[in-house]
């Protein structure tokens, strides 16, 4: 298809798609939208940034003709709070002359304003698997009505820990409903949830997961430790006009927040940082401030690696390798979106080398090293991760291995060796009845006035 008027949609969402200049299709739509339009189950395989919000609401809206009733007749499911808000908004942008209505719910607000929400009536809702099953349970959501079921970047959400929440909602839903999936790799999980609940689905494939994205250059330093990667960023950070929009990936929120003070502490408002410990509204507010340009540095975790879809990043910046090499696949994906050029960056430590290995095994090509500019100072403070354990030299560690016995053990005397035998009459009354006898025994009793 070159163009969306070969979708033979409707004038109303023809001209939504006007309205944002979108002119041709991206191959996951092209691919996608005759399948999703004939009522099969799918599942999609794309890298991020392929369009893939706009592949599955296309067709999906074009199936939703009007309706007076209030139950929702399409559910959306995404992993996070933030892509609920975006998908929405994009959902919104694709209504606009349509009568349709839209309505996002997740966790971290009052559910009992949800329930209020949702009982004044909603077409399509866009959830978290979490939020959506508690909806579910308290009987504020009717599944009888639901068609249409899309499940988006659904690896990830087996990662979070969503798989009981996904099968419980999909067990919850009518059986007579159309299947539509996503998802950037494809794993055992995945499967598993696909051969359960999908009925013959046919699968589209646009890109498979490791393909480096041609559209960004990598490059990686070698770097010692914690501080003097800060040093690094600062060093890079101090060229504005180059380093314009920046997203700077974590291995955890703590690190997160300890980088954040380092930087902080020179950039100030430039800088925000976002995990899944920041309140919903920090983070909404920290993304927004970011996509707009009012401040150029966005430190995260990999709660950002996903999904969202944040226009004109220059660099991405991997301050910690990813443990998982299809996560730097996915943190690089940030960059270089609509075939704009991008810049991605990683920082890894000696103890960090084999994921970095492991990164460029997966992509089957090597990252560019970069050497240290002669004016980051190697630094010699240490993160209390990154300082060795110092051992007492007249109080030794416990060894790991608890096979093997320290120099105070002995074995025990023989008198120690004695155990707890009940006493000489149990164990006669043992030896003799094959069995224990007590004194509390009625027969014992007896016995003994005989004699």
């Amino acid at each position: 298809m070159s163009s969306f008027d070969d979708f033979k949609i409707s004038t109303s969402l023809l001209k939504a798609i006007d309205d944002l200049g979108l002119e041709n299709p991206k191959p996951i739509q092209a691919k996608a939208y005759p399948v999703i339009r004939s009522g099969t189950d799918m599942v999609g395989i794309a890298q991020t940034g392929t369009g893939k919000t706009f592949a599955y609401m296309i067709p999906v809206l074009q199936m939703l003709p009007f309706s007076k009733e209030k139950h929702p007749r399409a559910i959306v499911l995404v992993p996070t709070r933030e892509l609920v808000v975006q998908v929405v908004a994009e959902i919104k942008k694709l209504t606009k002359y349509l009568t349709l209505t839209t309505l996002g719910v997740y966790g971290g607000t009052n559910m009992n304003r949800q329930r209020d929400a949702l009982a004044e009536g909603a077409d399509i809702i866009v959830a978290t698997p979490g939020r959506l099953y508690d909806l579910m349970l308290n009987g504020a959501l009717r599944t009888k009505s639901i068609k249409k079921v899309v499940i988006d970047e659904v690896d990830v959400m087996l990662d979070l820990g969503f798989r009981f929440q996904l099968t419980n909602i999909m067990d919850l839903l009518s059986e007579r409903r159309q299947n539509i999936m996503f998802s950037a790799t494809m794993t055992q999980e995945v499967d598993k949830l696909i051969n359960d609940y999908f009925k013959s689905p046919k699968k589209v494939t646009i890109a498979v997961s490791g393909t480096p994205l041609d559209n960004i250059s990598q490059y990686c330093y070698a770097v010692p430790n914690f501080y003097t990667k800060v040093n690094l960023l600062v060093e890079l950070f101090n060229d504005k006009n180059l380093f314009s929009k920046v997203l700077v990936f974590t291995l955890n929120k703590k690190l997160a927040d300890r980088l954040f003070a380092e930087i902080e502490e020179i950039y100030g408002s430039e800088a925000c940082v976002v995990h899944s410990n920041k309140t919903q509204n920090y983070r909404l507010r920290a993304i927004q401030e970011f996509e707009e340009g009012k401040n150029r540095i966005l430190i995260t975790t990999d709660v950002m690696a996903r999904g969202l879809d944040l226009e004109g990043i220059s660099h991405v910046i991997n301050f910690n390798t990813p443990a998982f090499p299809e996560n730097y696949i996915h943190r690089i994906g940030r960059t270089g979106r609509s075939q704009e050029k991008g810049t991605s960056l990683l920082m890894y430590t000696q103890k960090e080398k084999p994921a970095k290995e492991a990164i460029e095994t997966l992509m089957k090509m090597t990252i560019k090293k970069l050497e240290l500019p002669p004016s980051v100072a190697i630094a010699t403070q240490l993160t209390p991760e990154e300082t060795p354990k110092i051992k007492e030299r007249d109080n030794p560690a416990k060894s790991i291995d608890d096979t093997v016995r320290g120099a105070s053990f002995h074995e025990k005397k023989d008198k120690n060796k004695r155990t707890n035998q009940g006493g000489s009459y149990r164990r006669s009354m043992e030896k003799k009845y094959k069995k224990s006898k007590t004194k509390g025994d009625k027969n014992y009793n007896r016995r003994k006035k005989r004699k």
